[in-house]
């Protein structure tokens, strides 16, 4: 009796605690699956989810707290791909270049799309690896696009076209034209920088330096304002509307475009609320005239807290939760899109979300947002911008001039 009594008080002793922070979006339901079938393969593990915020905003606001407080109880967070040179600034994440053999690093970093390789690396130290990738798409309503006779639009011009002779058509009161992010929330950056890239521009240049005219800045800010007021296919109220609004929205039937992230089709094909099932299309987004098409980069990243008490073991679980095996699942269960290149042409995924086909180019030329340590401050400047013009609290002209000179502060130009 005393026998077995050590010996499950030796197992208990053994057994390691690992706590995973993600966010309310990011479908801890099939998180759970996945993490369920690391302890069955490793008896002495015992992972928990701690699940917060529905919005990268509204996680690192949380995270901030935590990780400046120090605080142990974190071992592997989930992070946006716009932050590991924040986290590598301030301290908060555990290098892994330590857990990995010389040599080991590039060859582990080839197997990954480039532009997550590129994300993660921060003067020099490896701070993360991918969880998935991402990109805007443009989503349509496939059924109205055929009832009226048209293709997928590939021009701005044209998708408002369509939008307004399918309003005209319909005259359906809850039916809007073309969403976007315009509240003040990580996706109204992208909202922004989309028309300036398409134009050719960009915020900074390839060696980190502010470019960003006043010029683009009103541009873009002009373009957004008049899908409301000029063409009208878009509401009055764009400044409330966050990227998960857009898509439960359309996910009513209320958009006949929308752009948004890959997220969006599983919601689209597998809610059981979802009026849309089988009438939801994907594109690549819109270019100007004699412009070329532009997407937001995006995707997540699994980073070590730098305050673990566990970082060995966290470093096994992360690179577990960073494989192709873990990124098939999220792709076949959540949408996600894979991190991995030869996962777009896997005949299950492709099964089940059947644009994967056409969806690598559009992530290998995505654009990332600006690189800085202090991005939550340019993001900041910049969607607080693309909402006042909005709200119609400010002139694009005067928002331009306020979103340059506040991006030249933070960089120091």
């Amino acid at each position: 009796m005393l026998a077995v009594f050590l010996l499950a008080s030796g197992a208990l002793a053994q057994q390691v605690k690992l706590r995973v922070f993600i966010g309310g979006q990011q479908r801890p339901d099939v998180m759970r699956k996945i993490l369920d079938a690391y302890e069955r393969q490793n008896p002495g593990v015992k992972v928990e989810i701690e699940v917060g915020g529905a919005t990268s905003d509204q996680q690192q606001q949380y995270l901030t707290t935590v990780l400046t407080s120090r605080d142990p109880s974190l071992d592997i967070i989930l992070i946006d791909i716009i932050r590991p040179a924040q986290y590598k600034a301030a301290g908060w994440s555990e290098p892994l270049d330590r857990y990995l053999p010389l040599g080991a690093r590039d060859a582990l970093l080839r197997q990954y799309l480039p532009a997550y390789a590129r994300a993660n690396i921060v003067d020099g130290a490896l701070i993360a690896l991918p969880a998935f990738a991402d990109a805007q798409f443009l989503f349509y309503r496939k059924d109205l696009l055929d009832k009226y006779g048209f293709k997928p639009p590939t021009t701005w011009d044209e998708a408002i076209r369509q939008a307004q002779t399918i309003l005209q058509g319909e005259r359906n009161p809850n039916l809007n034209g073309i969403g976007f992010m315009g509240n003040i929330s990580e996706g109204t950056v992208c909202s922004f920088l989309l028309p300036i890239w398409a134009a050719g521009g960009d915020v900074t240049d390839e060696r980190g330096r502010l470019v960003l005219t006043e010029e683009l800045a009103r541009r873009s800010l002009q373009f957004w304002l008049g899908l409301m007021d000029n063409h009208r296919v878009s509401p009055p109220n764009m400044a409330e509307k966050a990227q998960d609004t857009i898509r439960r929205e359309m996910q009513q039937g209320r958009w006949i475009f929308g752009t948004l992230f890959a997220y969006a089709w599983a919601h689209f094909q597998n809610d059981p609320d979802s009026q849309v099932k089988g009438r939801i299309g994907v594109a690549v987004m819109p270019r100007f005239e004699g412009g070329r098409s532009a997407s937001c980069l995006g995707g997540w990243q699994w980073t070590i807290s730098n305050f673990s008490r566990n970082k060995a073991q966290a470093y096994r679980l992360l690179r577990y939760l960073s494989s192709p095996e873990v990124s098939k699942v999220l792709a076949l269960e959540a949408s996600n899109l894979p991190a991995f290149p030869e996962l777009y042409r896997d005949p299950e995924i492709l099964k089940v979300n059947p644009w994967f086909a056409d969806a690598l180019p559009v992530v290998l030329n995505a654009r990332a947002r600006p690189v800085h340590p202090r991005y939550p401050e340019v993001a900041d400047v910049i969607r607080r911008g693309l909402n006042a013009v909005l709200a119609r609290t400010k002139a694009p002209e005067q928002a331009a001039r306020e979103i340059v000179q506040g991006l030249r502060a933070i960089y120091g130009q």
